[in-house]
């Protein structure tokens, strides 16, 4: 799997969090966020600040038992002029949550997978907030940038929880809809670096797979790591060619219903 670097990571959650919170004092609170329809700026920075709080919890206390999740959410101020300190209360607070210390001591994993507990919270919480803050910064009208190898690391990230055992377990019609008999999807960067931006996606019929590489695939879904993760989270259009520079040759049938049945509760 892809993975960040953690000290790169631990800095790329402050950044990024740095970031959302000065597209969401300049969209203002009541703004809509046309990428999470339901959601307003206040909604949207809510559940960003509080998702920040609960994993630091999580990995200070050492939480290793499911039932015993923190049931408590910290509270977003009443006042917008304070949600940029508290923003950045929240991320300090989980970067230095994921210290080098913490990175292979027992931590539940929401996954089920072959990570440890606390590289798993802390790449799902940067995930968070490169793509949260990407909803920010369109309802601000502003510039999101998202640099090639943090994209990857999170194409990696959201490919590993779609076949994960919580994935079918909690998601089943995902999980089923996802399924095939050998259909095979090509995802491939053209902006990183050493070959870590190829992903290769086989639907069996008893689940899903994925592997780094590239193959001969049914699909091939060609572009910048960036856009090639928004589209997978359902940020970016995938025809919108302007928009994301993505093209797409085989089967682009199959490369959409992909996208259609692997939306993450969130969005």
């Amino acid at each position: 799997m892809t993975e960040l670097n953690a000290e790169h990571a631990r800095r790329a959650i402050v950044e990024h969090t740095r970031r959302l919170a000065e597209s969401a004092a300049a969209a203002g609170p009541d703004a809509a966020v046309p990428t999470t329809p339901k959601w307003t700026i206040t909604d949207l920075v809510e559940h960003v600040g509080q998702t920040q709080h609960w994993v630091a919890e999580i990995i200070e206390r050492r939480i290793t038992d499911p039932t015993q999740l923190p049931t408590e959410m910290a509270v977003l101020p009443t006042d917008p002029r304070e949600w940029q300190g508290w923003l950045s209360e929240s991320a300090q607070r989980v970067a230095s949550a994921c210290s080098d210390d913490a990175l292979e001591a027992p931590v539940f994993n929401a996954a089920g997978d072959e990570r440890s507990g606390t590289r798993f919270w802390m790449t799902s919480v940067l995930n968070e907030t490169v793509v949260h803050g990407f909803d920010a910064a369109i309802a601000a009208d502003r510039p999101a940038d998202v640099d090639a190898d943090i994209a990857a690391a999170l194409i990696s990230n959201h490919l590993a929880m779609l076949t994960s055992p919580t994935w079918e377990m909690l998601r089943s019609e995902s999980a089923h809809a996802i399924r095939g008999t050998g259909q095979t999807l090509q995802w491939q960067a053209t902006d990183t670096a050493d070959g870590a931006g190829s992903w290769f996606v086989e639907r069996r019929p008893d689940g899903t797979t994925w592997q780094p590489g590239t193959q001969q695939a049914d699909v091939t879904v060609t572009g910048p790591a960036r856009s090639l993760l928004l589209t997978l989270t359902r940020r970016l259009p995938l025809t919108d060619r302007e928009a994301t520079n993505i093209s797409v040759d085989g089967d682009i049938d199959l490369a959409q219903h992909w996208l259609d049945n692997t939306a993450h509760v969130s969005d």
